[in-house]
């Protein structure tokens, strides 16, 4: 079984996510995406002992700096994907560890989605792990610049967030 190492830290004040639960339940899906779509992965072929990546909770701002700053588009996003392992033909295994990268998600535009009620809770969560499990995909290599590819991510999310009990999809 390969160990599963996923780091998190909230930087956004108005949102105290429950990280444990947030780690145990990408976990899962990572475990779903490992064990349904490794072949069409950027997985394939891979000889590694451990995955490891890192989720940034923060706001709409950070989001903006990070686009702005490496991606040349200076919009807030609610979620950035930095797929280190997936999108440089350079990365590499080191003691048997792949780095996927890191999920960046702001926290603000999770609630603004949900109609601004911070109090609905059950809402933010579905809304927050269908962003992971967004993430998730483009970490492992998966894109959807077409409307074939769009609906293989859409599809493979809903079935991970079944695997969670979410169904927001």
């Amino acid at each position: 079984m390969t160990e599963i190492n996923i780091f998190t830290e909230n930087i956004f004040d108005s949102w105290k996510v429950n990280e444990k639960d947030v780690i145990n339940k990408t976990r899962q899906m990572l475990e779903y995406y490992i064990a349904n779509l490794k072949e069409k992965s950027c997985l394939d072929n891979k000889e590694y002992s451990s995955i490891t990546l890192d989720i940034l909770f923060c706001d709409s701002s950070k989001t903006q700096e990070y686009n702005r700053d490496y991606r040349n588009k200076d919009y807030p996003a609610d979620i950035i994907t930095f797929a280190i392992f997936a999108d440089d033909e350079n990365s590499f295994i080191f003691d048997g560890d792949i780095n996927l990268g890191e999920i960046v998600i702001a926290l603000d535009k999770v609630i603004d989605r949900v109609n601004r009620d911070v109090s609905n809770s059950e809402n933010k969560e579905q809304e927050l792990f269908f962003l992971i499990s967004h993430g998730l995909m483009h970490l492992l290599g998966f894109d959807h610049q077409s409307e074939e590819e769009y609906n293989f991510v859409i599809s493979e999310q809903r079935k991970a967030l079944e695997s969670i009990d979410y169904d927001k999809i």
